[in-house]
């Protein structure tokens, strides 16, 4: 296994994240099987287990608590996240704190992030009224958060904002990041931010939900020709590892074949030539779909509804690529008359364009795609919804 050294800890470079457990025919979590997998882990290196307070219906951080019990507790280092991410009508860290210890079963977690610092939830982050990020600082200080860190999915400007408020508290910051997303989300910009600040970054959706692990014949074949009889998310997983400052890569295992695959890839370092890396920027490239918006940014300056057209332009190749929340995060950050919706369809932006790219169709198809979305903030209620429930039944 591939150890990368954090402060006083050697952590497995393959994490296992528990988003996308392996699940029955009912639709519940194998717990059987997750303990298997978790022992199998264990066996072959892996020590970092990721969860979050409402994966699968807030029932995550129980069955991996259960399943890391087989374990010795000083064997393992633990993680998992506060949701401020989510909409609610109030806040409150020490008790969700409180019960996440008690669903894991630990006393004390070695690694802690605030969820999902986006456009959004950055308000309540920082809202004084909740006092959020001045409760887990004073839990760390108690020893009882090892390390204290956050993700985020927000902008490279949020992401800024953030760092410049709360940056000297924050050790480790866990984002989207893959050989796609280096130029599709900013991934490189923001790997660089980061590494300026030295915040170590753990790394999400390394093989993009799935989308780079099962690449279409023609690249799947390409890289073949390079190095035969390995899997296509091994070559995300190598390609990242040739990143020094990412600390922490998780993977989203759903069943035993991925883990055992993931475990063959971090057993011994073998990062990618500059040729392999070359080649998949280019099946990056190919992947995308996108409209070829060079954010000139030459259509806003007649657009009647001052729309920052190549942002929600990004924002739609994004979409096109892999339907998400994320994608639909950002779109409700924004105001009504700030959405791609919004678009009065004049047709002047499409005439200044240099690409020639039919705006005012790309943003009619933008507003349809964010539809077969499930929207963020029913989804968020939703969970919170789930999480109200659960608590009930444990009282």
């Amino acid at each position: 296994m591939i150890y990368r050294q954090f402060k006083d800890k050697k952590l497995s470079l393959l994490g296992f994240g528990t988003m996308r457990l392996p699940l029955l025919e009912n639709g519940e979590v194998d717990e059987e099987q997750v303990s298997r997998m978790v022992k199998y882990a264990a066996e072959h290196g892996v020590n970092y287990y990721d969860t979050a307070y409402p994966y699968h219906n807030c029932r995550s951080e129980i069955i991996i608590g259960k399943a890391l019990k087989q374990l010795p507790r000083e064997s393992f280092y633990l993680a998992t996240k506060y949701p401020g991410h989510q909409i609610a009508s109030s806040y409150d860290p020490a008790g969700v704190f409180e019960e996440q210890l008690q669903k894991c079963g630990v006393d004390y977690f070695d690694f802690y992030l605030l969820h999902n610092i986006y456009e959004n939830s950055l308000k309540t982050y920082t809202d004084p009224r909740w006092g959020i990020v001045d409760y887990f600082i004073e839990q760390k200080r108690k020893g009882r958060i090892k390390h204290l860190g956050f993700s985020c999915h927000g902008s490279l400007e949020t992401l800024k904002t953030f760092l410049d408020l709360y940056g000297s508290e924050m050790e480790f910051c866990q984002i989207q990041l893959n050989y796609l997303d280096w130029t599709l989300q900013n991934g490189k910009e923001k790997y660089e931010l980061l590494t300026e600040r030295n915040i170590p970054v753990w790394v999400m959706e390394p093989v993009r939900g799935g989308k780079l692990a099962n690449l279409p014949k023609e690249p799947h074949e390409r890289l073949a020709d390079f190095r035969s009889g390995v899997s296509d998310a091994s070559w995300a997983f190598r390609w990242l590892e040739g990143l020094p400052n990412v600390t922490m890569i998780l993977s989203g295992m759903s069943n035993m074949a991925q883990m055992e695959d993931n475990v063959r890839t971090f057993a011994d370092s073998d990062p990618l030539s500059d040729t392999e890396k070359n080649t998949l920027f280019e099946i990056a490239e190919g992947l995308k779909n996108s409209v070829p918006c060079t954010a000139c940014g030459y259509c806003r300056a007649d657009c009647p509804k001052k729309l920052n057209i190549p942002k929600l332009l990004a924002l739609y190749n994004d979409m096109k690529f892999s339907p998400s929340n994320n994608v639909g995060m950002a779109i409700d950050s924004l105001s009504e008359d700030e959405r791609p919706s919004a678009c009065v369809s004049c047709g002047k932006c499409a005439r200044t364009c240099p690409q020639k790219i039919d705006v005012p169709a790309a943003f009619k198809d933008f507003t349809a795609l964010l539809e077969t979305v499930p929207h963020w903030a029913d989804m968020c209620r939703q969970r919170e919804e789930a999480a109200r429930k659960l608590r009930t039944q444990n009282s």
